[in-house]
């Protein structure tokens, strides 16, 4: 299984938070800015684990889930592991990111000992 993540996430800070937290356990992460080219690049790289936000620029995290999901170039993607990461924490929204597809739901702020748990429990850390 790759080792690669990808994050879908169109804010800069966000997307270096998570690269620092992640590669210190030894993940490799990939980026989009938004959720088309999130979309393309699931389709095209060899990716473990995906992780995305729900408030993108384009198209928002739920149809990019839905969209690698039901991917015909990439029949695989219906099994790999999405998480979505979003500052949307009302009630409901968890059910909603599920509900589109993905695996499990972390609002943000991230906590990171819960981030690397929940990573971990889809793709265990290559180190």
């Amino acid at each position: 299984m790759a080792s690669n993540i990808l994050y879908v996430e169109d804010n800069p800070d966000n997307r270096m938070l998570i690269k620092r937290v992640l590669e210190s356990r030894g993940y490799t992460l990939l980026f989009a800015a938004d959720g088309l080219t999130g979309v393309r690049m699931a389709e095209t790289e060899e990716v473990g684990l995906i992780l995305v936000d729900i408030n993108l620029l384009d198209i928002d995290g739920y149809e990019v889930t839905r969209r690698i999901r039901s991917s015909p170039k990439k029949p695989s993607l219906a099994h790999v592991p999405i998480i979505a990461l979003t500052a949307n924490a009302l009630q409901g929204d968890d059910r909603k990111a599920i509900a589109a597809g993905c695996n499990a739901y972390m609002a943000k702020p991230i906590d990171i000992n819960e981030l690397w748990d929940c990573v971990g429990s889809f793709l265990p850390p290559p180190i």
